[in-house]
């Protein structure tokens, strides 16, 4: 059986576009949680209703993918990094 360490990942918040550095940029998430559980993470600690989050610096994953499944295909060293700006820095 895995351990709960085994069951998380870490998550790297990069800002970008000017938006504000956060005092926490690691957090460890369970890997069977939405996307939309970081997303809301980011909206509460940057106090805004709306948060642009890419991954790889392009793509714009849904908020239902998996944390899981995105840290597979685009994580870097067993880590997700996830970029934040509070208006569109990628096109």
């Amino acid at each position: 059986m895995a351990s709960a360490e085994q069951e998380k990942v870490v998550v790297v918040f990069r800002a970008t576009g000017g938006a504000p550095i956060l005092q926490q940029s690691k957090v460890k998430v369970s890997l069977d949680s939405r996307f939309s559980k970081l997303v809301l993470f980011l909206r509460k600690q940057l106090k805004t209703d709306s948060v642009f989050v890419y991954l790889r610096e392009s793509f714009i994953p849904s908020m239902d993918d998996d944390v899981a499944v995105l840290t597979q295909a685009y994580g870097i060293e067993g880590k997700l990094h996830v970029s934040y700006a509070l208006t569109p820095a990628w096109g």
